[in-house]
C-alpha cells in the first residue's frame, strides 16, 4: 500500500480566518486562475528581455541563457525569502504582485533606455545594457519565485482542511502554472510582439499582473486583512497601475526619442515588420543608410564598393541563370543586372518588408536603380534554407549571391552551415559558381576561415579574396564610430565551385583597395547545423 499523504505545515494565518466572500470550491478555483495569470505575465517577461536583448545586444543563444540561468537561480532565493511572509500570505502575495508588476513592465523600457543613451553599441557586447538585463533578470526571478509559496498558503486557507492531500494541492498549483506559462508562452510572438510591439506588451502584460494580484487578495482575502493594509495595497496598486498607465500613453515618444539616440536625427522609415525591425535614415546618396534589427545593413557611401565586390567576381564566367540568397534591398541585384545577357534572377528574401521599402521608399529604390521593376526578376519570400531544400531546381543556376546576414549572427549560423552549402551546391549547374560574404578578416578571421572550411566540407573549391570599407552589420548606437566614417576594414570573401574551373577572383579597381588576405589556420573544423562553429 502507498504510504498516507503528509499534510503540509500551514501557517497560523491558513488555519481558519474570516469567512470569505465565495463557496470554497469557486474561492479554490479563483486562487488557481491567479496562478494562471501570473504563470502567463511571468513567462511574458521572461521572453520580452530574451527578445530585446537579443535585439539590443546580439547573440540571442548567449541572452537566453543569460536571462533563463540569473532568473531560475532567483526564483529559488525567492521562495527562500517568502517563507518569511506566509504568516501574512494575503498581503504578502499582494505586494509581490505589484513589485513584479512594475518591475516587470518597466523591464524592457529600462533596458532599451540603457542601451539608447548608456553609449552602448552592439559591437561592444551592448556595455551598459547587460548589466542592466542581469539586475532585472535577478529581480523578476525573485518575485516569481515568492508567488508559489505564498499562494500555497492562500489556497490551503481557502480549503481550510490542513490535512487534505498535499500532492493534490501542489499537482493543481502547478497545473494551473504550467498551463499558464504555455498560453504566456504563445501570446508573447503570436499576439503581444506582433501588435503592440516590445515596449507596449511588456507594460500591458504588467498592469494584468497587478489587477490580478490586487483583485485577488482585495476581494476574496479582504477580510483577513487589516485596514492599514488593504488601504497599503490599494496605494501600492494604483500606483503601479498610474505608473504603467503613464508609460503606455508616453512610449511612443519615449521611442522616437531612443530610435534618434540610436540611429541618429534623420530617421524617415522605422517599420517593424513580421521578421524584424526595419530603419531607413538619411536621403539620397551617401547619407542614406538602412538598418535591420540595429544593425547597418547598406551605408550610401560605400554600399557600391560592397556590392560589386560582392557580384562581379562571380559573373566570370556563364551567368545566364542567377540565384540571389538574401539582398531584398535589391544593390546585389542591380549588379547582376548590369549584364544584359543575363536571362532570370530569382532573388529569395526572408521579409516581404524589405522588398516593399526597396520598390516604393524613393532614395533606396533610386539606389537600387529600380532593379525590382526588371521584367527577368522574380521574387521568393521564405527563408533561404527552406527553400533551397524544397523548392529550389536542381542544377538550375549558374551563378549563387549570397548576401545573407553576417555569419556571426545566431540566427544566420544555420545559413553558414555545412547542410546549407550543400543544398546550394545542388541547385547550382555544371561549372556554377558560389560567392559569400564571409565577414571581416582582420578583426574576425576565426569567423571568415570558418566559412572557407565549411564550403570545402561541402565539396566546393574556394578563392579567398578581399576588399577594403565598412562592413555591413555593424550596430547601430549612441557610439558609431565603427558603423558610421570609421575606419575602413577588409571586407573577406569567398569564390566558390563544385565543378569546372574556378578563375581567380577580380575586384573592380575601385574597390580592392589595399587588403591581403591572411594564411588560414589549419585543421578548422565545419560549421554545421548541430556543431556551429562560428562562435570564437
Amino acid at each position: 500500500m502507498d504510504a498516507p499523504p503528509v499534510p503540509l505545515p500551514v501557517p497560523p494565518s491558513a488555519r481558519g480566518g474570516a469567512p470569505l466572500p465565495v463557496r470554497q470550491r469557486a474561492g479554490r478555483f479563483l486562487v488557481l486562475l491567479a496562478v494562471f495569470v501570473c504563470a502567463a505575465c511571468g513567462l511574458v517577461y521572461e521572453l520580452e528581455l530574451v527578445a530585446l536583448a537579443s535585439y539590443l545586444i546580439g547573440d540571442s543563444v548567449t541572452q537566453a541563457s543569460v536571462v533563463l540561468s540569473v532568473m531560475v537561480f532567483a526564483m529559488g532565493v525567492g521562495s527562500l525569502l517568502a517563507k518569511r511572509l506566509r504568516c501574512r500570505a494575503a498581503v504578502g502575495f499582494g505586494l509581490v504582485e505589484a513589485a513584479l508588476a512594475l518591475v516587470g513592465g518597466c523591464s524592457a523600457l529600462v533596458l532599451y533606455a540603457a542601451f539608447a543613451w548608456g553609449g552602448d553599441t552592439l559591437a561592444a557586447g551592448g556595455g551598459g545594457a547587460r548589466p542592466v538585463l542581469v539586475a532585472f533578470s535577478l529581480a523578476i526571478g525573485v518575485l516569481i519565485g515568492a508567488e508559489i509559496p505564498l499562494l500555497m498558503t492562500l489556497i490551503q486557507r481557502v480549503s481550510r482542511r490542513p490535512e487534505q492531500d498535499a500532492g493534490g494541492t501542489v499537482a493543481d498549483l502547478f497545473a494551473a502554472d504550467y498551463v499558464g506559462a504555455l498560453v504566456g508562452g504563445l501570446a508573447f510572438p503570436f499576439l503581444l510582439l506582433p501588435w503592440l510591439g516590445q515596449l507596449t506588451s511588456a507594460l500591458l502584460t504588467g498592469a494584468v499582473n497587478a489587477a490580478a494580484g490586487g483583485v485577488l487578495v482585495l476581494w476574496l482575502f479582504g477580510r483577513d486583512l487589516t485596514g492599514r493594509e488593504r488601504w497599503l495595497l490599494v496605494a501600492v496598486n494604483v500606483a503601479v497601475l498610474g505608473l504603467l498607465a503613464t508609460a503606455a500613453v508616453l512610449v511612443d515618444d519615449f521611442e522616437r526619442a531612443a530610435r534618434r539616440a540610436v540611429y541618429g536625427e534623420q530617421v524617415r522609415v522605422a517599420v517593424r515588420t513580421g521578421v524584424q525591425e526595419v530603419v531607413l535614415t538619411g536621403g539620397a546618396g551617401e547619407s542614406l543608410e538602412l538598418f535591420l534589427d540595429g544593425r547597418l545593413r547598406v551605408s550610401g557611401r560605400d554600399e557600391r564598393r560592397y556590392h560589386e565586390a560582392l557580384v562581379h567576381p562571380a559573373m566570370r564566367g556563364r551567368h545566364a541563370r542567377v540565384l540571389i540568397l538574401g539582398g531584398g534591398d535589391g544593390l546585389a541585384l542591380r549588379e547582376v543586372l548590369r549584364y544584359a545577357d543575363v536571362e532570370s534572377v530569382t532573388v529569395v528574401e526572408l521579409d516581404p518588408g524589405v522588398v516593399r521599402l526597396a520598390r516604393t521608399d524613393p532614395a533606396l529604390a533610386r539606389l537600387n536603380g529600380g532593379a525590382y521593376g526588371d521584367a527577368r526578376v522574380r521574387v521568393v519570400h521564405g527563408d533561404a534554407f527552406r527553400w533551397l531544400r524544397g523548392a529550389a531546381e536542381p542544377g538550375a543556376y549558374d551563378v549563387v549571391v549570397s548576401d545573407l546576414p553576417d555569419p556571426g549572427i545566431t540566427a544566420s549560423t544555420k545559413l553558414y552551415a555545412e547542410e546549407f552549402y550543400a543544398l546550394a551546391a545542388r541547385a547550382m549547374a555544371d561549372g556554377g559558381r558560389l560567392v559569400v560574404h564571409a565577414g571581416p578578416m582582420a578583426s574576425r578571421p576565426h569567423t571568415y576561415w570558418t566559412v572557407d572550411a565549411t564550403l570545402r566540407a561541402a565539396g566546393f573549391t574556394t578563392r579567398p579574396y578581399c576588399a577594403q570599407g565598412r562592413l555591413p552589420g555593424f550596430p547601430a548606437g549612441p557610439d558609431r564610430s565603427a558603423g558610421r566614417g570609421g575606419a575602413a576594414e577588409d571586407r573577406g570573401f569567398l569564390l566558390a565551385a563544385v565543378s569546372g574551373p574556378l578563375p581567380p577572383p577580380v575586384v573592380p579597381p575601385a574597390t580592392a583597395g589595399r587588403c591581403a588576405v591572411p594564411v588560414p589556420p589549419r585543421d578548422l573544423p565545419s560549421s554545421t547545423l548541430v556543431h556551429p562553429r562560428y562562435a570564437e
